[in-house]
């Protein structure tokens, strides 16, 4: 692989740096908030080099613009860190206020072998090398590629590997980040809609639309060191509460009777239970898509009767209950209307309450650059979440910022929009600390930015179908996770089954029991009941998925020491706790292998992500591995091993004596 840049190095390949300017405006078009973007340009113009000036912490590049000089402002920044590969600068982008220039594109000569990581929460690639990325975030999945999707499936039959073009790829979480294959990363300090273009070998190009745009370079020995290095930058997520691996959490709906059942089914089945979770807590709405929550967040007295009394009853017996919240309020709701009359809404260009419509029906959202809207939207999590005794709760959403609509604050949406799922984030975790029950409450995110990193304590990777499909189905949670840990966010779970089911896509019993297999081994073991719940295999549906159920939590259980101490390192030093395999094995496969991955420094983990599999091909980095289920000794390579239902391979690094309560268990 390329060798690790040292600082003069990295200072060479800055000095060379190219700009090309130009002047153009967005055009914005929003559905179930999916983005499509246009925009009109002028011609790009690569602007000639006007000399260096050095400076007493680095030197300035300068550039003629048509006699006005614009300039990349280079500074060489203090590590925290000794190593002698440790290397940061940062660099601005200076343009004079005169220039009415707007889009510029900054080249950064590299190395013509490296791999690139990250930009946020990628789906379908991990490795970005020969792509171009946007950075907006948005909804990932939308009706139009949906039915694509349905319709391609009914002419040519189920083809998982299939992906679409990446040209069309939006994600919940995107971010100006990435990392190399070389040991150094990347961060830009900016908002505004962005790109990263990967596509040319030896050279990495940043698109941004901010005249003093800022980003920063870090180089480092090793990835734990450049994962610090980053997340001074980015931030670092929060510790989570203990009693998170304790067991499952699982997804009940449909009042406290069927709760009550569903523990005492999972329990009396040998399953340890850590939480349930009802996002139906406020009540359902019944639509076309399916069983859908009933955005009006107060208790649903009706559905769920005597809750406040049954939450402390199930906490008594190691059972949390979690719930649901979004940014949005249900136009039917008695909260809306209160927020509506106060003018506590985001409003449309007639002043009007924004209504978005999100899957068949249209809601209002919370305009959160309102002080008053924001502590009052802070009051109902606290009043009639936690002080209701949950214990944690799904924050969804937060990429639908309309770019046409009009906030209290007078910003631009435009320039609001990628920020918003942070602003988002950061109002539920100001929520838990000013209760201070931080150490009893936490609260999962699937849509983010940069800030996000410091805002909130744990992802999900969204709404994946219930199917096993490379883009959105099962195989997709791995890359995802992968890019996020890769861009500074380092703790991050899936649904267990995954939740879009339309038309013929319904999951399968097979699937359930190998996402089940999946995500033991991962921060946080939670399923989901699906969007139609009744054409969905569900944990509880007969014994043998009852009996993965116990398998599966006990293995999740048998981790939490493990799990515990990856937490702690993440939280101090931004160490992700699921990795790519090249994190800890510079092997030139390790740079490109996207279906694997550590669960930290000793337990490799190879899914089985194909319907019908009973084995799975798995690649070894250079050690000496223990198979965890048959304890079959590998030193390394490509290996063909047998992978029956709940026995998975998982392989746990030859020495690594922890786990022999894991072991005892499978």
């Amino acid at each position: 692989m390329a060798e690790v840049p040292n600082a003069v190095d990295m200072r060479e390949s800055l000095r060379s740096m190219s700009l090309e300017v130009n002047r153009g405006e967005n055009r914005f078009t929003m559905s179930h908030g999916s983005f499509n973007y246009r925009r009109r340009l002028g011609v790009w113009k690569k602007l000639r080099p006007a000399g260096v000036t050095e400076t007493g912490a680095g030197f300035d590049l300068l550039f003629d613009d048509g006699g006005r000089t614009i300039a990349l402002s280079v500074t060489e920044e203090q590590s925290c860190r000794a190593a002698a590969d440790d290397a940061g600068f940062r660099v601005r982008l200076i343009v004079p206020q005169t220039s009415d220039r707007n889009r510029f594109r900054i080249t950064i000569p590299t190395d013509e072998k490296l791999h690139y990581y990250g930009c946020g929460e990628l789906h379908s690639t991990f490795d970005l090398r020969g792509r171009k990325v946007r950075v907006f975030v948005a909804e990932h999945q939308n009706a139009l590629r949906i039915g694509d999707k349905i319709v391609r499936e009914k002419l040519l039959g189920k083809k998982p590997d299939l992906s679409i073009p990446f040209r069309f790829y939006e994600s919940y979480y995107v971010q100006p980040t990435f990392t190399t294959s070389g040991k150094w990363c990347f961060h830009a300090d900016t908002k505004a809609y962005a790109e990263l273009d990967f596509r040319k070998p030896g050279e990495v190009t940043f698109e941004t639309q901010e005249k003093d745009a800022v980003f920063h370079i870090r180089t480092a020995a090793s990835y734990e060191e450049l994962s610090a290095a980053l997340t001074e930058l980015t931030g670092r997520q929060p510790k989570l509460p203990e009693w998170i691996y304790d067991g499952a959490i699982l997804a009940v709906q449909e009042g406290t009777e069927t709760v009550e059942l569903k523990i005492d089914r999972a329990l009396g089945a040998g399953a340890k239970v850590c939480g349930i979770w009802s996002q139906d807590w406020c009540g359902c709405r019944r639509t076309g898509f399916g069983y859908q929550v009933m955005w009006n967040w107060e208790w649903d007295r009706v559905l769920y009767p005597d809750l406040d009394r049954k939450i402390k009853e199930w906490k008594e017996r190691g059972i949390r209950f979690l719930g649901y919240i979004n940014p949005f309020l249900a136009l039917e709701g008695s909260l809306y209307r209160f927020a509506s009359e106060r003018g506590w809404c985001v409003k449309d260009k007639k002043g009007e309450d924004y209504l978005v419509k999100i899957t068949t029906f249209p809601a209002a959202m919370v305009d959160l650059t309102n002080p008053e809207a924001y502590e009052w939207y802070k009051g109902v999590i606290q009043d009639n979440m936690i002080a209701l005794g949950m214990g944690g709760w799904m924050a969804d959403f937060g990429e639908y910022l309309p770019v046409d609509c009009v906030l209290h604050s007078g910003e631009d949406p435009e320039d609001l929009h990628n920020s918003w799922p942070a602003i988002w984030a950061g109002l539920n975790r100001k929520a838990i600390e000013e209760a201070g029950v931080q150490d009893e409450v936490f609260f999962f995110t699937r849509a983010g930015y940069t800030d996000t990193c410091r805002e909130s304590p744990m992802m999900w990777t969204g709404d994946q179908h219930v199917d096993w499909s490379m883009d959105d189905g099962l195989p997709s949670v791995i890359p995802a996770t992968l890019s996020l840990a890769m861009s500074g966010y380092g703790i991050t779970h899936s649904d267990v089954g995954g939740y879009t089911t339309v038309m013929s896509m319904t999951r399968s019993k097979e699937l359930l029991l190998r996402w089940e297999e999946m995500n033991a081994f991962s921060p946080l073991f939670r399923s989901h009941e699906g969007n139609q719940p009744s054409r969905n295999a569900q944990f509880d549906d007969d014994e043998e998925l009852l009996a993965q159920l116990a398998l599966t939590s006990g293995i999740h259980t048998a981790l939490k020491p493990y799990l515990r101490e990856l937490e702690e390192q993440n939280s101090l030093k931004g160490t992700p706790v699921m990795r790519p395999l090249f994190y800890h094995y510079d092997e030139l496969r390790a740079y490109t292998e996207s279906t694997e991955y550590l669960l930290g420094r000793d337990i490799l983990v190879a899914p089985v992500i194909r319907e019908g599999a009973s084995s799975r091909v798995v690649w070894l980095p250079d050690d000496e591995w223990v198979h965890l289920f048959t304890k079959e000794e590998y030193r390394g390579g490509s290996v063909d091993v047998e992978a029956p239902v709940g026995k998975p391979p998982v392989f746990v690094r030859k020495g690594a004596e922890r786990f022999d309560e894991l072991m005892s268990i499978v």
